[in-house]
Order: C-alpha cells, then sequence, then structure tokens
C-alpha cells in the first residue's frame, strides 16, 4: 500500500520536473530564435569574404566574434553603417577593437 502523502510528492516533484522541462526547451527554442536573426543579419551585412573571417575568428576566440558581431549589428540598427562591410573593412574593424600587443624583449647582460 502507498502511502498518500508521498504520493502526493512524487507527483509534486513530476509537475515540477515537467515544467523545467518545458521552460529549457522554451529556451532553448528562443535562443535558436535569437541566433538565426543574428546569422541573417550577418549575411545582410557582411560580405561571404568577411563572414568566413568572422566565423575563423569565432573558432578561436568566441567572445570577440559576438562582441564584434553585436557592435556591426548596433551600427546597422542605428543607420551609421553604410553599404556592405567587405573583408578589408572587416580587418580595420578587428585592428581597432583588439588591444595592440606589446612585445616584450629580454635583454640579457
Amino acid at each position: 500500500m502507498e502511502d498518500p502523502e508521498l504520493a502526493a510528492i512524487r507527483q509534486r516533484r513530476m509537475m515540477e520536473l515537467q515544467q523545467q522541462a518545458q521552460n529549457q526547451a522554451a529556451q532553448e527554442e528562443q535562443a535558436r530564435q535569437v541566433e538565426s536573426q543574428r546569422q541573417a543579419a550577418m549575411r545582410q551585412i557582411l560580405t561571404p569574404e568577411a563572414r568566413d573571417r568572422l566565423a575563423n575568428i569565432r573558432l578561436a576566440n568566441p567572445q570577440l566574434a559576438e562582441s564584434v558581431e553585436v557592435q556591426l549589428i548596433q551600427l546597422a540598427q542605428s543607420g551609421r553603417l553604410r553599404g556592405v562591410i567587405d573583408d578589408s573593412m572587416l580587418k580595420n574593424i578587428l585592428a581597432q577593437i583588439i588591444p595592440q600587443k606589446r612585445e616584450i624583449t629580454i635583454e640579457r647582460r
């Protein structure tokens, strides 16, 4: 014989787990939609070569690639971006964003 209190606890826990699964599925769907919108915006803003360069950067440094994408989308939405960005323009943008590394030399005396 099963205790009614134990059955109620089990039922409540099952409902909690189902609710968590539904919330997680909704969040994943929303993340997919945001990513597809971002990719559509990048297709409009960048040339294929520039998109390839940004994809390579994403492999090496995902945070940098994401920040560049966000900045480009903001520029496009505000109207400050004129035309499509090609590979050389993207290189210039990246050179401005990436901090310049100082070269350190060690001299032995």
